[in-house]
């Protein structure tokens, strides 16, 4: 749906230096290693993908994801709303990397609210 003529979308900005967490996983047999950078409310910002293979179509396709997928969060598109955009296997896991990396995030921040519960 496109926004309502006149209306403007703002994106939230970084600050120039935050802190990163990183964090390895595979899909489909491929390392990666994933970054995330936060809001300064704790908020996910943004994601970096990195494959090991430097330039290889499947690094590639992981950085470009993360690049839209981490404007899409600047935009203040919800976690939950990209990750049920991403492609999926049968058993409902991710198929790509960054569906992974997302999984992952929340699979995290929902560990972290039950136990501030």
């Amino acid at each position: 749906m496109a926004p309502a003529p006149g209306a403007v979308m703002t994106r939230r900005r970084l600050p120039n230096r935050r802190l990163a967490e990183t964090f390895d996983l595979e899909v489909g047999g491929l390392r990666y290693v994933a970054s995330i950078g936060r809001f300064a409310d704790g908020a996910l910002a943004e994601v970096f993908l990195t494959n090991g293979k430097c330039g290889s179509d499947a690094d590639t396709a992981a950085r470009d994801g993360a690049v839209v997928a981490s404007i899409a969060m600047q935009y203040l598109v919800p976690l939950d709303v990209i990750r049920h955009a991403l492609m999926r296997n049968r058993d409902g896991s991710a198929c790509g990397p960054l569906g992974a990396a997302l999984d992952r995030l929340h699979a995290r921040e929902a560990e972290h609210e039950r136990g501030a519960s």
